[in-house]
């Protein structure tokens, strides 16, 4: 009998019991689809992280206060973040080029949650302190108006410019650049809108008021030190010049700081350990969820193996007539894996045309991108011909060795 033979039979044995054939096929359909979908979410989820971090601004460092000195013998260390170790004296140490000549700018930043008023509006927003280099070092654009000049940083001009959140609560969607609003009952003069960039892993980047960090720190900081910040944001020259970045940025507050490595009291985060380590966490992540989704691929097996021992039991005759008119062991053997393999192959194709569905309609169910593994979809391909092939090696060998007079006998 000739493999083109064979395929017909084959076809024909699973034609003829359509609905044992579907339902054996649902279970390596629903896995392959199940991993499919697990995958595509988790990579959907590794560069939905990787692209609001990288909003964030590019080549970045992120300097951030770390604890409190002791106090002496007696005295108790703040937790990390817990006081202003960083100022703007820090802020303009790096920013000096004979200091630090792998940065290319520094945008020092002071935040606080106040209420605004704009006529009868009332909003609560992240009211920001910072200096005109601050929308090239986050990346960030301006669809209206301008950003502040150094010279209003000087004169603590009372200007702010606002994100596209904020505008449309507070302002309403016409035109807001000129307008004024009250920022902590001081009256400041809207003079640009950002750009949309929406939320990120930091929250709602349309949701900010940004003025110069002079008149932040003269008319609405609450601290001791108003020339203290919260964060300090820090841009190498490139990609290639972020290490040298941070092991300046790492040297020179040490020094200013009088500290060392064991007590400073400063963090640098590079903006790219945080991918890094954000995409390490989806990965393991999707890997686990994967093994789980997997599972239902070893029943789906399980089925195969299962419905071709019935296969075999209810066609003993035939097979016994088959070896009579001098079909070989082999034959038989051939016969009954392809029938196998064919349910793991029709199975598999179905799963990945789930798979792919699924792709397609759950973000706009979840809100959530999937993104399509060409690997994983060839992966579960594979897969499910291997299932196939393997659940049904022992049926078939148990066909191939029945004896054509004792299959011949059977009722």
């Amino acid at each position: 009998m000739s493999w083109l033979e064979t395929l017909r039979t084959a076809v024909d044995a699973l034609r003829t019991r359509r609905l044992r054939s579907a339902l054996t096929m649902l279970g390596i359909l629903i896995g392959i689809a199940a991993v499919m979908l697990t995958v595509g979410l988790g990579q959907g989820a590794q560069k939905q992280v990787t692209d609001q971090i990288n909003k964030l601004g590019s080549n970045l460092l992120i300097v951030s206060p770390g604890s409190s000195p002791s106090a002496g013998a007696g005295g108790v260390r703040g937790g990390r973040g817990t006081v202003g170790t960083l100022t703007m004296d820090d802020a303009a140490i790096l920013a000096d080029p004979a200091v630090a000549p792998d940065i290319a700018r520094v945008a020092p930043v002071s935040s606080a949650s106040l209420a605004l008023i704009a006529g009868t509006s009332t909003w609560t927003s992240s009211i920001v302190g910072t200096t005109p280099d601050w929308p090239a070092v986050r990346a960030r654009t301006l669809s209206e108006g301008r950003f502040f000049t150094a010279d209003e940083v000087i004169a603590e001009s009372p200007v702010a410019v606002i994100g596209s959140t904020t505008a449309t609560q507070l302002l309403g969607t016409t035109s807001v650049v000129g307008q004024t609003i009250t920022i902590g009952g001081q009256n400041v003069t809207v003079i640009g809108v950002l750009t949309a960039e929406g939320s990120t892993v930091g929250g709602d980047q349309d949701d900010v008021v940004l003025v110069p960090q002079s008149t932040f720190a003269a008319r609405l900081s609450t601290s001791a030190n108003p020339r203290s910040v919260s964060t300090i944001y820090v841009e190498a020259r490139d990609a290639e010049s972020l290490s040298a970045a941070y092991q300046e940025t790492t040297k020179a507050l040490l020094s200013s700081h009088g500290v060392t490595v064991a007590t400073q009291d400063f963090t640098v985060s590079a903006q790219q350990s945080i991918v890094d380590t954000a995409t390490s966490t989806s990965r393991v992540l999707t890997v686990l969820l994967s093994s789980i989704a997997a599972i239902s691929l070893l029943v789906g097996g399980i089925g195969v193996m299962n419905i071709m021992l019935v296969s075999v039991t209810e066609r003993i005759r035939e097979i016994g007539l088959r070896k009579a008119l001098g079909a070989t062991p082999t034959v038989i053997l051939r016969q009954f894996l392809v029938e196998a393999s064919l349910l793991g192959l029709v199975g598999g194709l179905a799963g990945i045309s789930l798979g792919l569905l699924g792709a397609v309609v759950l973000p706009s169910i979840v809100s959530f991108p999937v993104a399509i593994s060409p690997v994983a979809a060839a992966a579960g391909l594979l897969v499910s011909l291997a299932i196939g092939i393997a659940a049904g090696v022992y049926p078939a060998s148990r066909a191939a060795r029945l004896a054509p007079i004792d299959a011949l006998r059977s009722e």
